[in-house]
Parts: C-alpha cells; sequence; structure tokens
C-alpha cells in the first residue's frame, strides 16, 4: 500500500559566507536537485552547488528562485521565502 506523501515545503533564503558574500539557498526540492540547481544557475547566471541536500547560489537571488520554480511546475503555496 503506497503512503500519500505530504506536500513539500521549499525554503527559499540568503545568508552570509566568507568575505561577507551572500549566497541564496534552497532546501527542500527533493528528486532532481543536481538537474534543478542547473538550471537555476543557468537561468540566473550566477555559480552554485549542491551540498547534502541544499542548492547553494552565489548572489542575492530569492524573488528570482521562486518564479523559477513555480515556472518549473512547483506550487507557488509549498515554496516559502524568507
Amino acid at each position: 500500500m503506497l503512503e500519500k506523501q505530504q506536500p513539500q515545503s521549499i525554503k527559499v533564503y540568503t545568508t552570509t559566507k566568507k568575505f561577507k558574500k551572500l549566497v541564496t539557498i534552497v532546501e527542500g526540492v527533493g528528486e532532481g536537485i543536481d538537474g534543478t540547481a542547473k538550471l537555476l544557475k543557468s537561468s540566473l547566471a550566477c555559480g552554485g552547488t549542491v551540498k547534502g541536500g541544499l542548492i547553494v547560489l552565489q548572489g542575492d537571488h530569492k524573488r528570482k528562485v521562486k518564479g523559477f520554480l513555480v515556472k518549473a511546475g512547483y506550487k507557488a503555496d509549498d515554496i516559502v521565502v524568507y
């Protein structure tokens, strides 16, 4: 018997790294995280990586990431931008 999956919550927030540089963190994407990260990096024209289930993008891209994820098929209600 298959269990009904709970809607996943995707969190998008910024934090600072070395030398006071801002990075945008996308948490909770789940399956296909590598492909999503690749598409985000190319559409936002920024560098980034996947570390420990998180997508780390260089720069402040919070607003743009939500719009991209909605176009990619994620529900807007499931995306929380801090």
